[in-house]
């Protein structure tokens, strides 16, 4: 291919460090590249919760259009940011092999797990899991890129604050005073990167086939439908995690009420080649058995 591939991406340390990914695996199969960077509606307002901004796609709106009107060619994103419809015209080329899929606390000391305590989590999911588990405790909102949220926490009175294991792992940046969250389920496709592409691109998107890691690919895909029929277009603490075991996969998922209080989970395992549309039939599960009604509650309580 004799033109530059244009590499999109946010501009944080983190969202770098995935875009430089790809570009190496793409510079490494001789194609010339450019990395531009841009900064998001997400990262500029970290006045407000992410649920209460009421935009789909906060991190990765100003990528798509970007890659709509001709400027870049190809985006990379972390998979758990994006919508799970994405704009007409652009599609998903590749799902990198999947980094570490857990949650992890930073924390200042572990004694405040057994009294009261304060959580900092910018994720409605995040913060009912951990309600769930600690009710004695409080959260507050936390935005901001990794760094970011580092710093605020060291600045506060808060006991810790709740981090995606793979992106502290992929800046160096995991603390000694860590404890990984075996027990929570993380968000769909966390630890996951995507590229996507314009749809009319063939050129590039065949170039990206070669990128694509099918069993994460086959995992984020499950979870995220799983996501898709639960939530409706709305915000909600919804977790999910397959996982390729042998011949069979592994599927958790689950749904919680904003204050951790109430939640419909379900644990399955499937033969992979059962894979298609079982991230829906847990869905329809979870709803069928409650989570309708606890939708309906979330949906109240946001609007």
């Amino acid at each position: 291919m004799s033109k530059v591939i244009r590499i999109g991406t946010r501009d944080s340390e983190l969202a770098l460090w995935q875009a430089k990914t790809v570009q190496a695996a793409l510079e490494e199969l001789g194609h010339k590249t450019e990395l531009l960077p841009v900064k998001s509606t997400g990262d500029l307002n970290l006045d407000q919760p992410l649920y209460e901004m009421g935009i789909t796609g906060i991190f990765t709106k100003t990528l798509d259009v970007a890659m709509l009107t001709g400027k870049i060619d190809i985006a990379v994103h972390s998979m758990k940011d994006v919508p799970t419809a994405l704009p007409k015209g652009i599609v998903e080329a590749a799902v990198l092999k999947r980094a570490n899929s857990k949650d992890i606390l930073i924390h200042k000391g572990l004694e405040f797990l057994n009294s009261e305590g304060v959580i900092a989590t910018g994720s409605l999911r995040r913060k009912a899991q951990w309600l769930n588990k600690y009710p004695t405790h409080s959260s507050v909102d936390l935005r901001g890129n990794v760094n970011t949220r580092i710093q605020k926490l060291k600045d506060s009175d808060w006991n810790g604050a709740i981090f995606a294991a793979a992106g502290l792992e992929r800046i160096q940046l995991t603390p000694e005073n860590s404890l990984d969250l075996d027990w929570m389920i993380p968000a769909p496709a966390q630890g996951a990167m995507l590229v996507v592409a314009m749809e009319n691109d063939i050129e590039t998107r065949d170039i990206l086939k070669s990128l694509n890691h099918r069993e994460s690919e086959i995992c984020v895909h499950m979870e995220r439908e799983f996501l898709k029929i639960l939530e409706g277009g709305c915000t909600a603490p919804i977790g999910a995690l397959a996982k390729i075991e042998g011949n069979e996969i592994s599927f958790k998922g689950a749904l919680f009420s904003l204050d951790g209080k109430k939640q419909v989970s379900i644990e399955r395992r499937i033969a992979i080649e059962d894979a298609p549309d079982f991230g829906k039939e847990c869905a329809l599960k979870v709803l069928n058995s409650g989570g309708r009604v606890l939708m309906e509650g979330i949906k109240e309580a946001l609007n």
